[in-house]
């Protein structure tokens, strides 16, 4: 849990074309209209630095970034994102939501690519200053059935071999059974709707 903190963190994992963006924008309008103030963030990104840091990583022409600075970049756009808005957000009892965080780092970098957990975990500490979600969810979806969801141009990660997104949802179940208390995971096989209520029933809980 974020500690000192007055307002709630939480943050929406999954493979790619598991439907974050979706339910976090369902979330978002659904805390709104219950009076909560609420902050709607993405990662990499939400900040002009962390933006630019964002086109680096995505952009299919960086072939020869290689592992460690991909974790590296990932971990400078959270650190300037956590600083900038994160952590006064939640100073200020906002509620703040996060498509993707800390845990998108330990699978695709980490399980994805061998990058040792501990160091990541180590680095992950100092870039979010300390600062975790309160409640954490894991949207799962087969990782073939995932890309195919895709309808644009695929960026430089999307473009991956199947191995290495297979690599990635099995580090997400293994983080979530790790952590069950903050990682929830959802299925996504069903109905966006009844994917919301599953999400809504959680959050009610912890807020």
């Amino acid at each position: 849990m974020a500690k000192n903190l007055a307002g709630k963190f939480i943050t929406l994992e999954g493979s790619e074309g598991s439907g974050k963006s979706t339910q976090s924008a369902l979330l978002e309008k659904y805390l709104k209209d219950k009076g909560y103030s609420v902050l709607l963030l993405r990662e990499p990104g939400g900040v002009s630095i962390s933006e630019n840091i964002r086109s680096m990583l995505l952009n299919v022409k960086n072939t020869a970034m290689s592992k460690e600075c991909e974790t590296l970049l990932y971990m400078a756009a959270r650190a300037q994102l956590v600083e900038e808005i994160i952590r006064p957000a939640l100073e200020k009892r906002t509620i703040v939501i996060c498509d993707r965080f800390l845990d998108s780092t330990l699978v695709y970098q980490g399980y994805g690519h061998g990058i040792d957990l501990k160091l990541i975990e180590c680095v992950g500490e100092f870039a979010t200053q300390g600062i975790k979600p309160d409640l954490t969810f894991l949207f799962d979806i087969d990782s073939a059935q995932g890309l195919s969801r895709i309808q644009r141009a695929k960026d430089r990660i999307e473009l991956r071999s199947l191995d290495y997104h297979n690599r990635v949802r099995q580090g997400y179940l293994a983080l979530a059974k790790k952590e069950p208390k903050r990682i929830k995971v959802i299925n996504v096989n069903e109905s966006k709707e009844k994917i919301f209520e599953k999400v809504k029933s959680h959050v009610d809980r912890v807020l």
